[in-house]
C-alpha cells in the first residue's frame, strides 16, 4: 500500500490528537505522510488553532491538486464534524477517508465494523461484534461493549464506558467519563453529560446529565 498524504481538518486540540495518533501509527507501520491541518475558510482561524502546520482552506487545495490524497477531521462537536464531512464530501468526491485507529486499541476486528472516517484513539476497548459508523470518534481509554453501535459522527470523549447492546444515534455527543448502561437507546443529536450514568432510554436531541442520568430541564 503506498503512503497516502493526508490532511487534517481542523487545526485546534483535537485536531493536533489526530496529528500524534497518524504519528503512533506511522511507528508501527509508514501509511501516512502528514501535510498540515485545512480549515474550511482561513476567516474561521481560532485562538487555540495551530498555525505553524496550517496549509490554508478548501481553495488552497484546490489550487494545489495531488497535495492531498486523504483527509480525517479533527473535530470533536458531531453537528460540526457532520457539516464538515458533508462540506468535504461534496467538494472532493474523490478524497480518501481512511479509519485511523491506534495501535493500542484492542477489538474483535473479524466481528466487528469499521467505517470510513472513524478515528478510535489510544487505550480504546472493545470486545465483539462492535460496529462503528462513518466519521464517528471513540477517544482516548473509551471501552465499549459487544454488540454496541456507535452512530455516524458520534463523539466518545475520554473515558466513557459504552455497554452490550447499546445503540448511539447520529451526532451523539457523550461527555468524559459518562456511562451507558446495557441495550440502551440513545437518540440522534442527544447529548449525554460528563459522568453521567444513563439508565434509560434518551429521546433525540436531549440532554441528560447526573446520576442517574436526567433531561437537563429538571435540574
Amino acid at each position: 500500500m503506498s503512503i497516502r498524504k493526508i490532511a487534517i481538518l481542523g487545526a485546534g486540540g483535537f485536531a493536533r490528537e489526530v496529528a500524534w495518533l497518524i504519528r503512533d501509527i506511522n511507528s508501527v507501520k509508514p501509511c501516512y505522510s502528514f501535510q498540515g491541518f485545512v480549515l474550511s475558510e482561513l476567516s474561521k482561524k481560532g485562538e487555540h488553532d495551530s498555525l505553524d502546520l496550517l496549509l490554508g482552506d478548501y481553495d488552497w487545495i484546490e489550487k494545489n491538486p495531488g497535495s492531498i490524497d486523504a483527509f480525517a477531521i479533527g473535530i470533536g462537536t458531531p453537528a460540526v464534524r457532520e457539516k464538515i464531512a458533508a462540506e468535504a464530501q461534496a467538494r472532493f468526491p474523490k478524497m480518501e477517508w481512511p479509519s485511523l485507529v491506534h495501535p493500542s486499541a484492542n477489538f474483535d476486528r473479524s466481528s466487528s465494523v469499521i467505517g470510513r472516517g472513524v478515528i478510535l484513539c489510544a487505550g480504546v476497548l472493545g470486545t465483539v461484534n462492535v460496529t462503528l459508523e462513518p466519521f464517528c470518534v471513540a477517544n482516548l481509554a473509551c471501552t465499549i461493549g459487544h454488540e454496541a453501535c456507535i452512530g455516524q459522527y458520534s463523539v466518545l470523549n475520554p473515558t466513557v464506558n459504552i455497554s452490550g447492546g447499546v445503540k448511539l444515534g447520529k451526532s451523539v455527543l457523550v461527555g468524559t467519563g459518562a456511562q451507558i448502561l446495557h441495550y440502551l437507546r440513545i437518540g440522534d443529536g442527544s447529548s449525554i453529560g460528563a459522568g453521567a450514568v444513563v439508565t434509560k432510554d434518551v429521546p433525540p436531541g436531549e440532554t441528560v446529565v447526573g446520576i442517574p442520568a436526567r433531561p437537563l430541564s429538571r435540574h
